[in-house]
């Protein structure tokens, strides 16, 4: 696995990028072209408090994690826990949907601009038709609260959204 490494407000020293790719290593064994994966990580300072963030794109998924704690050592620790229960957890059920699916891949582009504008953070998709129950597979392995997709089913743009009781709502576009 290729291993980017940046750092905001942070200085990546060789220790902690050498300590980064020993603990990202593990998950090669998780990938079956494991040379052609890259994880993108992220170090950041908020406050007291160091931020761990990875994100795996694959041709089937995406993986992502991010992890807050004082020590970035313990948040790095942390993120690879997690990452490795999402693949474990959601192994069986990525063989069994993707068995006979084409392969995809969602492109992000991260832009930030630095204007006196609002946003201050611009994401761009490729979305890809997938059914209701793709998305949701996609949603949990993001970690994130929501999903944008082109639903197969309706042929518009939807966003399903994780709510507090533990189900799922989806938002359709007309």
């Amino acid at each position: 696995m290729r291993i980017e490494i940046r750092g905001a407000k942070v200085e990546i020293t060789d220790a902690i990028k050498s300590y980064v790719e020993e603990k990202l290593g593990h998950l090669d064994q998780y990938f079956e072209h494991k040379e052609e994966i890259k994880a993108y990580v992220v170090i950041r300072v908020r406050n007291k408090e160091q931020i761990f963030e990875v994100t795996i794109p694959t041709p089937k998924f995406t993986l992502r994690v991010e992890t807050a704690h004082e020590d970035l050592y313990a948040a790095i620790d942390l993120s690879i826990d997690k990452l490795e229960r999402q693949i474990r957890k959601n192994k069986t059920k990525l063989k069994k949907k993707f068995k006979d699916i084409l392969q995809y891949e969602m492109l992000m582009q991260e832009q930030e601009e630095e204007n006196e504008s609002k946003i201050v953070k611009r994401k761009t998709l490729s979305l890809k038709p997938m059914d209701e129950e793709e998305a949701i597979l996609q949603l949990e392995l993001t970690d994130h609260d929501f999903f944008i997709f082109k639903n197969a089913d309706t042929d518009g743009i939807s966003v399903i959204y994780k709510r507090k009781d533990g189900s799922y709502g989806i938002i359709d576009s007309e």
